[in-house]
């Protein structure tokens, strides 16, 4: 009997134990997900653009196979590789950081120069075979996968450089639920955007009430607005979170710890003098700057990417640049 309590005893104290790694995993994993929270805004803003054009039933396909190639991205491909980095050359992952960080702010100033002054898309349309719908869906979901794997890699190594824990079983479980996670919510939310306007013209056509049909058609007009939102809360996200990386990239390095350590300050003293919300002005004064910081070096980078690695990219590989840098 006193051998069965005792053992009892053991599972109990397991059991404890066994808990509160549950709860370390959910914290680190919260933590790491919100420090990532730019980044995964700006996925969930992108994603939808690979399923325009499609046949309706299509697009929930086409987001599943995405959301496949996305978990396999973070789990079989990055999560090892980064581990492996984070224990044989953990110096590496601050720089990866810093160039990842650079890529978001190139990406979002391309975005606003595009803005600005448009180029024609039918130029980077002509790199897919529109003549050959399934042609095209697979060109399209591969170019999806691509564009994910560098949004995906920037997401796992934000969560890895936040996770406090030395343990490497505890950073790769966590690891792998940030990824799960993060995938599920982007996906679904990219599935839940791109049927909003079927469902806004199911509604709208068999409603029973006026004030039903009325919200079904709302639906179906907000749609290109919520796009169009998203559009530039993706790019701000990006060029907030990469500044911000590259910055902090640059404090943690010694490199150049003026401008992170001058901003911090700008910030906690505007935050100071007010009143209220003095923490939610902290974070947007510090927001603001490193956004504008993404900006301008984005925008120093555009002739980098479109004059010297695109062109470098395609000797390497064979394959044009596309107008905007970008490798084809």
């Amino acid at each position: 009997m006193s051998g069965l309590l005792a053992l009892l005893d053991d599972v109990a104290a397991i059991a404890k134990v066994a808990a509160a790694s549950v709860d370390d995993i959910a914290a680190a994993a919260a933590k790491a997900g919100a420090k990532a929270a730019g980044v995964v805004i700006d996925d969930a803003a992108v994603t939808p653009k690979y399923v325009h054009g499609f046949e309706a039933d299509r697009e929930l396909p086409i987001i599943w196979r995405i959301s496949l190639g996305s978990l396999k991205n973070k789990l079989i491909i990055l999560l090892p590789g980064l581990l492996a980095l984070d224990y044989f050359a953990p110096w590496v992952i601050t720089p990866l950081l810093m160039l990842g960080g650079a890529y978001l702010c190139f990406e979002g100033a391309e975005k606003v120069v595009h803005a600005f002054a448009p180029h024609a898309d039918h130029e980077i349309e002509e790199d897919f075979d529109t003549k050959d719908p399934a042609h095209l869906e697979e060109e399209k979901v591969a170019g999806a996968i691509k564009t994910d794997f560098i949004l995906s890699a920037e997401i796992m190594t934000i969560a890895l450089d936040t996770i406090d824990s030395p343990n490497f079983w505890m950073q790769a479980i966590t690891l792998a639920v940030v990824g799960i996670f993060i995938t599920v919510a982007v996906y679904g939310a990219v599935a839940l955007i791109v049927k909003m306007d079927d469902v806004g013209l199911h509604i709208a056509a068999t409603g029973r009430t006026s004030g039903g049909r009325a919200l079904g058609r709302g639906l179906v007009l907000a749609m290109p607005k919520l796009m169009a939102f998203l559009s530039i809360v993706g790019t701000a996200a990006m060029l907030w979170v990469g500044g911000s990386i590259v910055l902090h990239g640059l404090e943690d390095t010694h490199l150049w710890a003026w401008p992170y350590e001058t901003i911090k300050h700008i910030a906690e003293t505007t935050a100071y003098a007010m009143p209220v919300a003095q923490g939610f002005v902290k974070w947007l004064v510090a927001a603001a700057i490193d956004g504008v910081f993404g900006l301008i070096l984005g925008v120093l980078l555009i002739p980098v990417a479109t004059r010297v690695i695109g062109p470098l990219w395609a000797t390497m590989t064979g394959k044009k640049a596309g107008p905007d840098g970008h490798p084809g």
